[in-house]
């Protein structure tokens, strides 16, 4: 996004999951963008090339957190630590890996109380920790990673359908609120990318045919979308469902 001034330097901004795939490339996005970038993984020897490589993305400062998004607790205390150390935040990107494949009809409830917490409370836990120094900032960009099944509900992948739609909720639900503040709150949508985690699935040719685009997305074109929307520019966005599948989705 070279030659669109975005006006993220000297902001501070959070990408969870941000050590391969959509994370990464948010968070290399938002670097370029001059913005300083704290981002954290499970993976200690992928979080560190992760880092190295942002490093190398932009002039901003980069800090790397180890860090499972389903521990609560650590998860406040990763924002608390990034506000000590960079200040903010002012961007959030709220990320996590999704929810089995399968059926609805073929998991218990054990099963979807697990999905609402990888796919739900993980976000809202660092939201809620986020929030007071956007407040303080008077300016703010939370940006959630959920998937285009919550638009589009398909029958393989029940649980992603069933629970990510909360996301949508709770946006809709905060931009009352914290409007006045300078805080926009969005949802992003992703459809079919070529990330590590789809590398393994079965016909990814035949999955590409069925986009209209005739690919299947590259991280880079969903790290530009939410860079966008994490940006001053998108200052009039806020509540939205965008939706980066290459068409695949024909919901008006």
């Amino acid at each position: 996004m070279s030659g669109l001034d975005l006006g993220l330097e000297g902001r501070v901004a959070m990408v969870a999951a941000a050590t391969s795939g959509l994370g990464l490339a948010t968070a290399r996005e938002l670097a370029a963008a001059g913005a300083d970038v704290a981002v954290c993984g499970r993976d200690a020897a992928r979080l560190d090339a992760a880092a190295a490589e942002l490093d190398a993305a932009g002039p901003g400062r980069v800090a790397a957190t180890r860090l499972d998004v389903l521990d609560h607790d650590g998860a406040a205390a990763w924002v608390e630590r990034t506000a000590a150390e960079l200040g903010g935040p002012h961007v959030l990107v709220t990320n996590a890996g999704g929810p089995p494949p399968g059926p609805v009809l073929g998991f218990g409830l054990a099963d979807y109380r697990a999905a609402v917490e990888l796919c739900v409370l993980s976000h809202i836990a660092l939201v809620q920790a986020a929030l007071p120094h956007m407040r303080a900032a008077g300016w703010g960009r939370i940006l959630m990673v959920a998937s285009e099944t919550m638009r589009r509900p398909t029958p393989r992948y029940g649980l992603s359908s069933t629970v990510r739609p909360a996301l949508a909720g709770f946006a809709k639900t905060l931009v009352q609120e914290l409007g006045p503040a300078g805080i926009t709150v969005n949802v992003l949508a992703p459809g079919f990318h070529r990330t590590p985690a789809l590398e393994g699935a079965p016909d990814l040719d035949g999955i590409a045919a069925a986009i209209p685009l005739g690919r299947l997305g590259a991280p880079a074109d969903f790290g530009a979308a939410a860079a966008f929307l994490a940006s001053e520019r998108a200052g009039f966005v806020t509540g939205t469902t965008l939706v980066i599948d290459g068409g695949l989705g024909q919901a008006i």
